[in-house]
């Protein structure tokens, strides 16, 4: 038997875009409903690099006092060659704050602010239409349940279903020939690698390596893809194995790193697709009161480590401007004009910043795809005039919660 349900704000998807979409919105006084298809809250992927721009972001949520507490500072990053005989100092954003978070730790610490309620897991979003009279969403569920939504809020991801649902991405996305595997190698009387991001590369294989605390370590490999993966991806002592057999010629401690990893925390993805830049200058994002954000919005590659970040830069943007609309809004109801408004400020300050991380990821992306010593020069170059500030990316600043007009 359906049932009708009315909700003014509902997120879909409860990763960290989705629920940081629902605290941010939460500290502006905007009670929202987050729906996500599985039975429990996931954290896929192990870690989540934040850099400077990431902390002043869960900083406005209120949350990175309590993260730092989970994870120590790198102080510095190097980068080795293994056909070079020194290493270099790796400029990465290491300037300014730079730390490895766990992502169940994030997941967490965002959940445990949210008011009781808000997440509702188990919900599986089956369609979504507008209603011819009010313009507003309407969401059926895997369970019969039909949401009213004055606002609906896609995060749900790389493969969002709200996006291709309303017609926002009329571009396919695209692959990397690249995949990149991810896992935890835990020392429980403590490891002795310093505070630092190392990244270690051998033609197109690269393994990075970063302190999370000082008994965790967090770990990233990236090599061509094979036809295997698909096969190895679902079985994790073969990709263990898989690994410790592409990393010949690697020094042993890294080796041994991958061989004592925990067998748990291993994650294979072997199909990164991505939405290339100049999709992002020719999408709208928006369709009346429905609004993507997060992977949904900007799918890219993991290589620049900014992807968490700027999902969370999202979260804050978007609630600024829906609160500032919202509540200088005399109406009693919200009126159709104003979310749009809201939606269309909030695309306008995003497009553009996350087409340079986009834009970043992509040639990173294709330089570890190419065999070619002189393409990959050219990808080299190109990033060396649009990116040569390490810090471009970390440096930038989404803003405060707060808004003059409401103080």
């Amino acid at each position: 038997m359906k049932r009708t349900v009315e909700n003014e704000v509902v997120i879909v998807g409860g990763g960290i875009c989705g629920l940081a979409t629902a605290l941010a919105l939460h500290r502006k006084r905007i009670r929202s409903l987050v729906l996500e298809k599985s039975e429990k809250l996931r954290a896929t992927g192990a870690a989540i690099i934040v850099q400077a721009n990431g902390w002043h972001a869960l900083d406005q949520l209120g949350i990175g006092s309590t993260l730092r507490q989970t994870a120590i500072a790198i102080q510095r990053g190097m980068f080795t060659s293994l056909s070079e005989k020194e290493p270099k100092e790796l400029a990465f954003g290491i300037n300014q704050e730079f730390r490895c978070l766990k992502r169940t730790d994030l997941i967490k610490a965002i959940a445990n602010c949210l008011p009781m309620e808000t997440i509702r897991t188990g919900c599986e979003v089956l369609s979504i239409e507008l209603d011819p009279v009010t313009r507003y969403p309407h969401l059926m569920l895997s369970n019969g349940t039909i949401l009213q939504a004055k606002v609906v809020i896609g995060c749900d991801g790389v493969n969002s279903t709200i996006a291709n649902m309303v017609g926002l991405h009329q571009t396919k996305l695209l692959r990397f020939s690249t995949c990149v595997a991810r896992g935890f190698t835990k020392y429980p009387n403590g490891h002795q690698f310093a505070s630092e991001f190392a990244l270690i590369s051998r033609g197109q294989i690269q393994l990075g390596r970063i302190p999370v605390t000082h008994n965790l370590v967090y770990w990233f490999l990236t090599r061509p893809t094979t036809s295997q993966d698909s096969i190895i991806s679902k079985d994790l002592p073969l990709i263990r194995q898989s690994l410790v057999e592409s990393m010949e010629g690697f020094p042993i401690l890294t080796i041994d790193m991958i061989r004592s990893c925990k067998l748990n925390s291993l994650h294979l993805t072997y199909d990164l697709k991505y939405r290339p830049p100049w999709d992002l200058l020719l999408n709208n994002f928006k369709k009346g009161t429905i609004v993507v954000a997060g992977d949904a919005m900007h799918a890219t590659g993991p290589f620049i480590a900014q992807g968490g970040s700027a999902s969370i830069e999202d979260a804050i943007v978007l609630a600024r401007c829906l609160a500032q609309k919202m509540h200088n809004s005399t109406k009693v109801i919200i009126d159709h004009n104003v979310i749009e408004e809201a939606f269309d400020k909030y695309v306008k300050e995003r497009k553009m910043r996350i087409f340079w991380l986009s834009l970043h990821t992509f040639l990173v992306g294709k330089k570890l795809d190419t065999k070619s010593l002189m393409v990959r020069a050219v990808f080299l170059a190109i990033m060396f005039v649009l990116f040569r500030d390490p810090d471009c990316h970390s440096r930038y600043n989404c803003g405060t919660l707060h808004h003059e007009e409401e103080d």
